[in-house]
């Protein structure tokens, strides 16, 4: 039996697994980077061991390093949660031979299935239907579309959709750098990408005593940058057929490889056709979906399993419908760019949430931007979707941007709510999704509630007094709003100003009542939904850059540089310039203009924080 476990992770997935430990009685040890001294799932495990550095690489990435925290600290067992090691076959082993319980599938099974292109030759074999490898070479017009994928790790890094046969040779290095990075593997291949495709999936449970149960199929076609946003189970809208055949490719994988443990089999679905795509030999991140369906704890069988348990009888029959949202702290109007800074509140009450957060705490740079999992259940499909998106509608999130009011429009989308998506739901709607009008009073509710703060004390007067001025950026610019104080109170055109406090505003607009919850943290103001940054009455000259000026969108690392940039060199608009990594994701800073680069301050490896200044274009005059 096993009495005290190490979860070779770090946030959500670590302190899911805790949360499982604890119903079970057994004793939880956690490791950490210097980046997450003070993080949740440190917090919250019985035992924390430090591993220096702030880097995965340095860190969660250290197998030898997790293994002597495992036997410092008196664990007998290892749970790798997902990411960093977890489909590592030769950390799996490491754990094995220091005599430690191994919660996963044998090292055989994850080796046979680490690298996509020997996964697919041994699911060919297996009559498993797939698309096969094209040879980057022999790459023509005729294969277009194609896509290249890193043949290691998986979330998405190193993948890019080739449309253009030109850009094959830069997308192949792109990824393989992008692969290196983030898996130590920089090895990658080309398929035909299938448009229009949607993303199902199997998850699988099996035992070591040659058992293997599948528990139904989950949908998981809303992507960007082939990363996951919204999951659900079971797969709506499935052809006649498809599920059964899903079930049958998905146990003949497993048992193919001898598999052991929970996992999950990836699949490309197109009408009736059905395409392998690869097994991730671990938890995975969406696996809520399928324990509310099913009623199963899918951690508490990962432990049984690893205890030698068998799977008896049939697995459970499913019931009903449940759908997840990945909540990052993204910006998906600026090509999703990843958001660090303190997180004040977050509270989405009434469903499931999985987060390794909790107010006042730090999002950093060096790791995935994903704040929470939020999973709702319900009777029916169209219940569930709706529960999860006025769940994230009312949600309360204080601090850095997030994807909150994407995943609210993309649930309530047509295309999704009829169960029409597929894989390129984001590639045609995102900039309808992004693109939304601010509520004009917002910023007004704010200054009237700053204005009853400092107004508490100072009494009212005699004579009108002269319109008061605020000033406040929104993601969608800048705003001044006017009032006044009167005997009467506050007061403002436009509007009827029924009540003013410090934590909501009710205004009457147009006959209709209004309330604005409203929350301050130093400069930030946040109305509802919406967020706003004090400004002071007369902007500062001095804060302007130079036209032209590439600006780090984020922080980050330089990852590289474009092969020949220097000062003096000619560009061209949309030109690649500068590759910034942040929260294991590269993104790329272009030229906005065609012109000569006449300053370039970035150079690779260097930590730049957000704002910085990395290049300057100055534009060619007009002709």
């Amino acid at each position: 039996m096993i009495s005290s476990v190490l979860v070779a992770n770090r946030g959500e997935i670590a302190c899911r697994v805790f949360r499982t430990c604890r119903e079970l009685d057994i004793r939880t040890v956690a490791v950490y980077s210097d980046a997450d001294e003070n993080a949740l799932h440190t917090r919250v495990a019985d035992t924390a061991v430090r591993l220096p550095g702030a880097t995965p690489t340095e860190t969660y990435l250290r197998g030898e390093l997790i293994v002597k925290a495992a036997l410092t600290a008196g664990a007998d067992a290892v749970h790798p949660g997902y990411g960093f090691l977890s489909e590592n076959a030769d950390f799996a082993r490491a754990v094995l031979d220091a005599g430690l319980v191994w919660i996963g599938p044998p090292p055989e099974a994850i080796e046979a299935m680490a690298s996509k292109t020997r996964a697919k030759e041994l699911m060919s074999a297996a009559g498993v239907p797939l698309l096969a490898p094209l040879d980057p070479e022999a790459v023509t017009e005729a294969d277009l579309p194609v896509l290249v994928k890193a043949a290691s790790g998986g979330g998405g890094r190193g993948m890019r959709i080739v449309r253009e046969l030109a850009d094959l040779q830069s997308e192949l290095k792109a990824a393989s750098a992008e692969a290196q990075s983030a898996f130590g593997d920089g090895t990658v291949f080309v398929e035909p990408y299938v448009e229009h495709g949607r993303h199902v999936e199997v998850q699988i449970v099996a035992d070591t005593h040659g058992t293997v149960w599948a528990y139904g199929t989950r949908d998981c076609s809303l992507q960007r940058r082939h990363q996951k946003v919204i999951e659900e189970a079971p797969a709506p809208a499935l052809a006649p057929g498809v599920e059964e055949r899903l079930h049958s490719a998905a146990t003949a994988a497993a048992r193919t490889i001898t598999y052991a443990g929970a996992g999950t089999v990836e699949f490309l679905v197109s009408g009736d056709d059905v395409h392998f795509l690869e097994m991730n030999t671990r938890l995975q991140v969406e696996h809520p979906v399928t324990e509310a369906v099913f009623g199963v704890d899918l951690v508490a069988l990962q432990l049984s399993v690893a205890e030698g348990a068998r799977l008896d009888g049939d697995p459970p029959s499913p019931s009903g419908h449940a759908v997840e949202a990945r909540l990052y702290a993204e910006d998906p109007a600026q090509n999703w760019a990843p958001q660090t800074g303190t997180l004040h509140r977050l509270s989405v009450p009434g469903i499931r949430l999985d987060t390794g957060y909790e107010d006042g705490d730090t999002i950093g740079v060096h790791y995935d931007a994903m704040l929470a999992k939020a999973v709702a259940y319900a009777p029916t499909r169209a219940e569930a979707v709706r529960r999860l998106a006025g769940a994230l509608e009312r949600a309360t999130i204080h601090g850095p941007v997030t994807n909150r009011d994407l995943l609210v429009r993309s649930l309530r989308h047509e295309e999704f709510t009829t169960a029409r998506m597929d894989t390129g739901f984001y590639e045609r709607h995102l900039a309808d999704l992004t693109t939304t009008a601010p509520d004009p009073y917002a910023p007004l509710a704010a200054a009237l509630a700053d204005a009853h703060g400092r107004s508490r004390f100072g009494g009212w007067r005699n004579l009108p007094s002269q319109p008061q001025t605020k000033r406040y950026a929104s993601a969608h610019g800048e705003h001044e709003v006017h009032y006044r104080h009167t005997r009467e109170g506050l007061t403002a055109d436009g509007v009827r100003v029924l009540s003013a406090a410090a934590d909501l505003v009710v205004l009457e607009i147009d006959g209709v009542r209004r309330k604005f919850d409203v929350t301050r943290h130093d400069d930030r103001v946040y109305v509802n939904t919406t967020a706003l940054t004090v400004l002071p009455r007369f902007p500062d000259p001095t804060a302007q850059q130079a036209p032209g000026s590439l600006l780090a969108p984020m922080p980050g690392t330089v990852a590289r540089i474009a092969d020949g940039l220097t000062t003096g060199s000619a560009v061209q608009a949309g030109d690649p310039l500068i590759w910034l990594e942040a929260m294991k994701m590269e993104h790329k800073i272009t030229a906005p203009a065609t012109g000569t680069l006449t300053a370039l301050h970035a150079a690779p490896g260097q930590q730049v924080e957000v704002g910085a200044l990395l290049a300057v274009v100055q534009q060619e005059p007009p002709l």
